[in-house]
């Protein structure tokens, strides 16, 4: 594996026991400057996680809890009169920082979660007419519970397709649970967290992804992916162009981390779920795991 990328996920795994997995898919997305999705049951480590991964990445971090009554301009900043100066001072929200956490995303209202629509395809916020950019590296990391909850509103499908990646934490294992209990691990453990990168390691990181080679028939295993779902039954929509763009970004991330400058079918395979998940919708009669129906259906080329 990449030592770079090694030592992230070692560190990470200090404190999230027993979730190198998801710990590894969480860096792909952010490798391939996306913007990641969790979504799990309360207590499982979701905002942990996003902690842990600022503080080992050595990017400045805020939070925003999301409920019912959060307004658009608590996440973007508002304009204020100084009647010093006799004009309007911008005064930044919380969305100006490398890493956002959007807890607890779909507490929030629809008007407010559309709030995040420019800031997450843009990366720049536009408020009375003036654009603002925001600092690079910029991703946001939301958290979400799942939508029977009450008190939640789901996520549009516009928003749902912002985020590059959706994944679960579930349950820790005996083993990892057994350490957490004996105070190994968890919150309490991050800030003996120290960085392995800083900011523009990880834009150079991010920036070598473009020189990750896919071959011919690579893309035309991506191509038959895509085109399988979009006339499949089994789904009400298919794969956009722009879910095709992440598929090939992530790939070529997942490619990165394991020390190679080529893509193999494997690691399209192992990203697909994390990227496809969210996007797919079974038809109505349709049982079973779509993503990997689709993994099994598509030959590798």
């Amino acid at each position: 594996m990449n030592e770079t990328t090694q030592r992230i996920i070692t560190a990470a795994n200090q404190v999230i026991l027993g979730k190198e997995r998801q710990i590894h898919l969480a860096l792909a997305c952010i490798l391939a400057r996306g913007h990641l999705l969790i979504e799990d049951l309360p207590g499982m480590g979701k905002t942990t996680l996003a902690h842990v991964l600022a503080q080992v990445l050595g990017l400045e971090f805020s939070r925003i809890q999301f409920t019912s009554d959060l307004m658009p301009a608590d996440i973007l900043g508002v304009s204020v009169y100084d009647r010093n100066n006799a004009a309007f001072k911008f005064h930044p929200g919380p969305v100006f920082t490398n890493v956002l956490l959007a807890d607890e995303i779909n507490r929030a209202t629809p008007k407010t979660q559309s709030a995040l629509l420019e800031v997450m395809e843009e990366r720049q916020v536009t408020l009375e007419g003036e654009t603002r950019p925001l600092p690079r590296p910029f991703f946001v990391i939301a958290t979400q519970n799942p939508v029977h909850h009450v008190g939640t509103f789901p996520l549009p499908e516009s928003q749902l397709d912002r985020f590059l990646m959706r994944i679960e934490l579930g349950y820790p294992d005996a083993r990892s649970e057994r350490e957490l209990l004996m105070s190994k691990g968890g919150r309490a453990s991050i800030a003996s967290l120290e960085p392995c990168i800083n900011a523009a390691t990880l834009l150079k990181l991010q920036n070598d992804l473009q020189f990750i080679h896919i071959s011919e028939a690579l893309l035309d295993y991506l191509q038959a992916l895509l085109d399988f779902t979009r006339k499949s039954p089994r789904y009400e929509n298919g794969l956009s162009p722009r879910a095709g763009l992440a598929l090939k970004q992530c790939a070529q991330a997942w490619a990165l981390m394991e020390g190679r400058d080529y893509v193999v079918p494997e690691d399209v395979q192992a990203i697909l779920p994390s990227v496809a998940g969210h996007r797919l919708q079974a038809a109505s009669d349709t049982q079973g795991d779509i993503v990997e129906d689709l993994i099994s259906s598509v030959a590798i080329p």
